[in-house]
């Protein structure tokens, strides 16, 4: 297995530079200049301005550019941000805790809520359990975040009055309320989030059960005289996560580039929010670090579906 990890970091090495170039240069060639603000102040001299562009290299060739930034990413430098004249990496720092909160929660509620009523909806399929669960994932997966998001902010935040839509990273609080506070401001974006993904994994579990529910390994184990939570748990529900594991992997980083809608719409101080600032301000050191680690998060679980496979099927040998 250590062979196997070591042999697939070395085949993301190249997979990531080439995600790494093809942002630099389609981020290069957008339109925006990250001191357009400064050529319209009259107060800013042009000799000031064009010492700024000197200093970070934003005339040099395309290719000194981007070998200059990949040198300092190996070196631990991300960059330095236009826009909030701080560093790229202390940027992201303070950003991340918050939307992997947010983004983390909603992922264990998704699958807390998918796997058993995709489970239950598959092992009694056409029943009035199944056709609710399917009514209610069509439902889920058909409305937006952005309009179940402001659904919950009408009927809990103003109809009801009992959550806050303002997400506030510094609580005055401290003990305690600190914490519950801060789970108050996280209920409906993590909602929000978790019921959209509940919705898409509910279906691709019962379709997975479903298949693996009429194999001949399971009319053997039934007729073994295994009962049927047995036969449902050993049997089905392992084989049955195999796909599924390969769609959770795959939707994360999906969920964080999804969460830019909902942290927008509850004012949540996450990535999303900071992407979307930096696209405005064209702070382009900012927008290539985020969109480099979304593509770092693909590879990460890409390789983590595929360890959990030999988890799930200890037939997968890793070779």
């Amino acid at each position: 297995m250590g062979a196997y990890l070591l042999r697939r970091l070395l085949i993301a090495i190249p997979s990531l530079v080439g995600i790494s170039l093809i942002l630099f240069t389609v981020l290069a060639l957008a339109p925006g200049d990250p001191f357009g603000e400064l050529a319209s102040n009259p107060n800013v001299p042009p000799e000031v301005r064009a010492a700024l562009r000197l200093k970070f290299g934003l005339d040099d060739p395309l290719l000194v550019r981007y070998l200059r930034w990949l040198v300092a990413m190996l070196h631990g430098d991300w960059g330095f941000s236009f826009a909030s004249r701080i560093d790229v990496d202390d940027l992201i720092l303070q950003r991340l805790p918050t939307t992997l909160f947010v983004v983390g929660s909603s992922q264990v509620l998704a699958l807390l809520i998918a796997v058993p009523v995709g489970i239950l909806a598959a092992i009694r399929p056409y029943s009035v359990f199944d056709q609710v669960a399917n009514t209610l994932a069509f439902v889920g997966f058909s409305l937006p975040t952005f309009f179940t998001g402001l659904l919950f902010i009408l009927l809990f935040s103003i109809k009801l009055d009992w959550l806050p839509f303002v997400y506030q990273a510094d609580v005055a609080a401290t003990g305690w309320h600190w914490y519950w506070e801060h789970v108050r401001q996280a209920i409906m974006p993590v909602a929000v989030l978790g019921f959209f993904q509940a919705a898409s994994y509910t279906r691709y579990v019962r379709a997975s059960v479903l298949d693996v529910a009429r194999l001949d390994y399971v009319t053997t184990a039934r007729a073994k005289g295994l009962s049927d939570g047995a036969v449902t748990l050993r049997h089905i529900a392992r084989n049955a996560l195999i796909p599924v594991v390969t769609l959770v992997a795959l939707q994360i980083p999906a969920v964080f580039g999804g969460a830019i809608v909902t942290e927008q719409i509850f004012r949540v101080p996450g990535i999303g929010s900071l992407l979307i600032n930096a696209m405005l301000a064209n702070d382009t050191p900012v927008v290539m670090a985020v969109t480099f680690v979304f593509a770092c998060l693909v590879v990460l679980f890409n390789l983590v579906a595929d360890l959990l496979y030999g988890w799930l099927d200890p037939r997968i040998s890793f070779r």
